[in-house]
C-alpha cells in the first residue's frame, strides 16, 4: 500500500504544479504534454483526480512508532 501512497501523493503534487501553472501563467502543461490530445488529457485528469481522493486516506493515518 506504501507504494501506492507514493504514486498517488506524485500525481497529486504533478496536478497541482499544473493547476498553479493555470492560475499564474495561464499555462496548461498537461495540454503541453499531450499535445492537446482530449482523451489522453482527460485520463491524466481522471488519474490526477483518483490520487487526490486517495491521499485523503493519509489525513487519517495514524503513525506509530515501533516499541
Amino acid at each position: 500500500m506504501e507504494m501506492f501512497q507514493k504514486v498517488a501523493l506524485v500525481l497529486t503534487i504533478i496536478g497541482a504544479i499544473n493547476w498553479g501553472l493555470i492560475g499564474l501563467l495561464d499555462f496548461n502543461l498537461v495540454e503541453m504534454i499531450t499535445g492537446g490530445v482530449d482523451m489522453i488529457e482527460r485520463i491524466i485528469y481522471i488519474l490526477v483526480g483518483i490520487a487526490g481522493l486517495a491521499n485523503i486516506m493519509l489525513l487519517f493515518y495514524h503513525y506509530e512508532p515501533s516499541k
